[in-house]
């Protein structure tokens, strides 16, 4: 028998079974995945939000499997056929791919041309050529042969002739070798371990699929091509502009038909004893292997190996989404200052937002400093005089179209009025034309036209950027990869993790989030987090924790869950403003009384607190884990997990991409992290593309252990492409200009040009709304069409 689940889960995650059945039992009774991993050490031993999450989707998966395995031994069982040997193989796989494998002989299938044969009493003659290949196969068939007659059951076929018998009897063994468990595996094994995934060009597609030029004559190892890769052929595929296909790599050079019996085949005759020795049987023998392996196992085996390369590509792309999101999200806030908001725009003119430290929309206004009015002075008169009357602190630029010229026009305001004592930022606006056209911003700002919502979505992701992109759905922030390209429902529930943990993480302030903040928090849903906002509107702010159990709906179970993550500023209980859940707030009266202090003089006492030990407050209920969580939090409450607030200093004269020069070392931020590389804002309203291999002095795995999206970095330039608006860098800064093309740099382009400017397409938004928007590229793909470029590897 195999290990229990808790045991298997053990083993994978290296954790303790008991640590595996308490965190199992704490999520069949509805605890969230943040709750857990911060207010449920002791009973887990410290796992981690990682490894919960792990464990969640892994006890998911074996739960399905047992209840397969379940299905699997009753079908086989009513059928008749359960013998000891295949129950204890049933009982002993590993994972849905054996335990089908195992089932196939047994499953309802449809009528096949073996079943067809089976029926026409050809068994005894497929298995006697088989024990004795000396016999004559035609003169063995001609014993077999009967005209078709009809039967209550239906119309019998019979067999009129010794090659209809052949065949017949040929099918049988076809499928029988097909269907042989152990067989089976070791083909898998070995496609794995030697195939090769082709692309060809359909014919008469090369100048449609122009972007796809690397595939058109490419292979790669199954088990070595990357996502981004495998990926791209299977878009192209769908596109119909690549044939795409599973072969051997003995078979290259070679038609799959015409290719000498390969490894494969010899293994399916070795299997049943088969040997070419010239005898009567042999050569019909052998054929049969390789129909079996050619029509059957490999048929069966492609579309399984494909299949699983697809799912491995998906779940590669759908990490790198997450990681980037996630960093995105827990991007430094600049925090509760007055911030004027700045979407960029030409014809069209720019909108300008003032919002207060709160985020709540004090004025707009629009100005038309750019091309055709070119009101210069006029634009800076009216920046002047929001900023003079609001005192604004910070000014937040959006980095669409003529985002530079419009930071020239805010450095121009600080020149002038240096005493206002203003900071102009760059910030992404992916999203912010999603979000405008919303539903959910047509009711935060209803009175408001979409275009100057995208103007106060910037100002408010300045302030707190995780505040305000929980209103954005993930996959319209872009910062993935080829994220329209795989199962949108996985890649939904991942981002969704991401989202939670990462507020989680931070805590919401219950007095002004936005309700979509709040139903992202531990236990809350969307029905319940619109009762909060309703009942803050209607009664006035919270004063305490214990007065969210007065909230409809939020029942005493959904409080245990939540009420750690939320915070209450300035309350009546200072503990409020902390993540000290309130279920522990008698532990920290019993250290309050120990110390003969008041909570307000132990908050924040940093000395005091360090030379406490927390095993002297250890209980049945609190171990060392809890109490140096709530000794932390005491020392600096509601402390922020998030960096310091920075930015990048674009370089003075550089606005377009004709400023830039090789070997030009420049200021820039992450926008993206791929598979391949990272791409860089350097401020030229086109991002450069840093290659993997340029992203350090090392070898280079995974890019994300190098940089994230929101860091800034310095980069130098190695080559501009102005006519195919590409820019390539690197943060090897020892590096020369001149140097050979990435081919996965140029691979990449070619799959993904379309618009060069993601940020143009977030503006079209604005005018078709977020249903137009879903439908256009990924916003990452044409993020990275703006950027790739040639770099030596």
């Amino acid at each position: 028998m195999l290990p229990s689940i808790e045991q298997r889960l053990s083993l994978e995650l290296v954790a303790k079974p008991p640590q595996i059945a308490a965190a199992i039992a704490l999520l069949d009774e509805g605890a969230t995945v943040p709750f857990i991993s911060r207010y449920r050490k002791e009973a887990t031993g410290g796992l981690t939000d990682t490894q919960l999450r792990l464990l969640e989707e892994r006890l998911g998966y074996l739960r399905e499997l047992e209840d397969r395995r379940a299905a699997i031994v009753t079908s086989i069982e009513e059928q008749g056929k359960m013998t000891p040997a295949l129950l204890a193989s049933i009982m002993q796989a590993e994972d849905k791919t054996r335990l089908e494998d195992l089932y196939l002989p047994f499953r309802k299938k449809r009528r096949t041309k073996a079943q067809i044969a089976l029926e026409a009493g050809l068994e005894p003659l497929a298995d006697a050529l088989l024990a004795n290949p000396t016999l004559q196969p035609e003169e063995e068939a001609g014993k077999y042969l009967k005209p078709a007659f009809a039967t209550e059951q239906g119309d019998n076929p019979g067999v009129e002739d010794t090659k209809a018998a052949l065949e017949g009897a040929r099918q049988i063994l076809m499928e029988r070798f097909a269907e042989d468990a152990v067989l089976l595996q070791w083909l898998r094994e070995y496609l794995l371990a030697h195939g090769m995934v082709e692309s060809r060009i359909v014919k008469g597609k090369e100048e449609a699929g122009a972007k796809y030029a690397d595939y058109f004559d490419y292979s790669e190892a199954i088990n070595t091509i990357p996502s981004h890769r495998a990926l791209a052929m299977f878009r192209g595929r769908r596109e119909e502009i690549l044939h795409v296909a599973l072969r051997l790599d003995s078979e290259a050079e070679r038609p799959k038909w015409d290719a000498p019996h390969n490894p494969c085949e010899a293994r399916i005759a070795m299997q049943f004893g088969i040997r070419n020795q010239n005898r009567a049987a042999d050569a019909w023998l052998s054929d049969t292997v390789r129909w079996t392996w050619r029509v059957k196992s490999f048929l069966h085996l492609e579309t399984e190996l494909m299949g699983a390369l697809r799912k491995r590509a998906e779940a590669e792309a759908i990490d790198v989404f997450a990681r980037n999101l996630k960093a995105l999200l827990l991007a430094a806030p600049a925090g509760p200052r007055v911030t004027m908001g700045l979407d960029p725009g030409v014809r069209t003119g720019v909108k300008v937002a003032v919002v207060d430290a709160t985020g709540k929309v004090m004025d707009t206004a629009v100005i038309y400093p750019h091309q055709p009015r070119n009101d210069w002075e006029g634009s800076l008169h009216v920046l002047e005089k929001l900023a003079e009357k609001y005192q604004v602190s910070l000014i937040s630029i959006g980095n669409g179209t003529a985002s530079r010229e419009t930071d020239k026009l805010a450095r121009d305001l600080i020149k002038l009025r240096p005493e206002l004592k203003l900071t102009s930022i760059v910030v992404s606006e992916a999203g912010a034309s999603v979000y405008s056209a919303s539903e959910f911003a047509s009711r935060e700002l209803p009175d408001m036209d979409v275009s100057l919502r995208g103007a106060v979505s910037i100002a408010r992701r300045l302030q707190d950027p995780l505040a305000e992109l929980v209103k954005v759905d993930p996959k319209s922030i872009g910062v993935g990869q080829y994220q329209h390209d795989v199962a949108q429902t996985q890649l939904a529930r991942s981002l969704d993790a991401v989202v939670e943990d990462c507020v989680n993480a931070v805590g919401v302030d219950v007095n002004t989030a936005s309700s979509l903040l709040l139903e992202r928090v531990s236990g809350l849903n969307s029905t319940v987090a619109q009762s909060i906002v309703a009942y803050r509107d209607m009664k006035g702010v919270f004063t305490s924790r214990g007065a969210l159990r007065n909230v409809p709906r939020l029942g005493d179970k959904t409080f245990e869950q939540a009420a750690g993550f939320l915070r209450i500023m300035n309350g009546d209980n200072p503990l409020d403003a902390s993540a000290v859940h309130p279920e522990a707030y008698p532990l920290v009266e019993k250290i309050i009384a120990d110390l003969k202090q008041d909570i307000k003089s132990l908050i924040g006492n940093g000395d005091l607190l360090k030379s406490l030990n927390p095993a002297r407050y250890t209980d049945e209920k609190y171990g060392i884990p809890t109490i140096s969580d709530i000794l932390g939090e005491l020392e600096k409450p509601g402390r922020d997990p998030r960096p310091e607030f920075t930015t990048a200093t674009f370089k003075e004269g550089v606005n377009e991409m004709k400023d830039l020069r090789p070997d030009m070392i420049l200021e820039g931020v992450v926008t993206n992290v791929a598979a391949f590389g990272a791409f860089v804002d350097v401020g030229v309203h086109q991002d450069g593309l840093v290659h993997i291999s340029a992203l350090a002095d090392k070898f280079v795995k995974d890019p994300h252990t190098v940089v994230k999206v929101g860091q800034i970095v310095k980069v130098k330039v190695v080559e501009i492409d102005e006519k195919r608006k590409r820019i390539a860098l690197t943060m090897r800064l020892t590096d020369n200009a001149a140097q050979p093309a990435s081919r996965d740099g140029m691979r990449e382009q070619r799959i993904n040009p379309k618009d060069n400017s993601a940020r143009a397409q977030q503006k079209g938004a604005q005018k078709n709304g977020q249903k137009n928007e879903q439908k256009r590229e990924p916003l990452a793909n044409t993020a990275m069409a703006a950027a790739f470029a040639k770099l030596k590897r």
